[in-house]
């Protein structure tokens, strides 16, 4: 708290003034900013958190970091309710074309840098699990009990339908963190991105397809030369 920001701004010059003061920290990485200068727009400062791979690659080839094309890149079709730091990336497989051929419905999850910490303690179960906000749209309760299967589009639509306490229309957070053996009471299938190894994110799928399953399925990614991480292929567990 107290630290003056100088975001450089994705064109034009650097600031020379502060522009953000950090007025509070928040469990799980978040920070609560006020603006130094009057209303200041966010997207001219952001810039989307491509995985390692994609920044490796354009540096070899003596491209920049970034490209404004990005951010509609790094954007699902249905991204609605801005506070997420993250793209859920199992949703960057759809198109307009294949949304609308599928019976769906939409749950909010507001990723935070939490998200990226990796698992550092010995034990895994005492990994300290961070808060996020989420947002569930009236109807959806509705959609849930006349469907058959509830397939999941990533571990943020599963953490928020197996944590919420019901669908009816709500606001609430969520610390939910799942590993082996966790018994799902509302996600019947999971479609999902191929995860960092130590993450909670690959332990929620460990949880659900169970442990050899998804080792092997890594395994035979690996082997097949899959892309992982935000821009790269998705397995579909049911």
């Amino acid at each position: 708290p107290g630290t003056d920001l100088f975001p450089d701004p994705l064109e034009g010059p650097p600031s020379e003034t502060p522009l953000l003061r950090v007025e509070k920290t928040i469990p799980g990485g978040q920070l609560v900013l006020r603006s130094l200068g009057g209303k200041l727009d966010l997207d001219a400062f952001g810039r989307p958190p491509l995985p390692p791979y994609i920044l490796k690659t354009r540096k070899t080839q003596g491209q920049p970091d970034f490209d404004r094309g990005d951010i509609a890149s790094y954007q699902t079709i249905y991204a609605k309710n801005p506070g997420s730091v993250a793209a859920p990336t199992a949703g960057l497989h759809f198109t307009p074309e294949l949304l609308r051929q599928l019976n769906h419905a939409f749950v909010t999850l507001h990723v935070g840098l939490g998200t990226f910490r990796p698992i550092k303690t010995a034990d895994f179960h005492d990994h300290p699990m961070h808060e996020e906000r989420y947002e569930i749209a009236p109807g959806l309760e509705e959609k849930i009990s006349a469907a058959g299967r509830v397939i999941a589009v990533g571990t943020t639509s599963a953490r928020v339908l197996e944590s919420a306490p019901h669908l009816r229309p709500h606001t609430g957070t969520t610390s939910v963190y799942i590993y082996p053996p966790y018994g799902f009471q509302r996600v019947g299938g999971l479609l999902t991105n191929f995860h960092l190894p130590h993450s909670t994110l690959l332990l929620l799928v460990a949880a659900f397809a169970g442990t050899e399953l998804a080792l092997r399925a890594y395994e035979h990614a690996i082997r097949e030369k899959y892309r992982f991480y935000s821009y790269g292929d998705a397995m579909l567990i049911l």
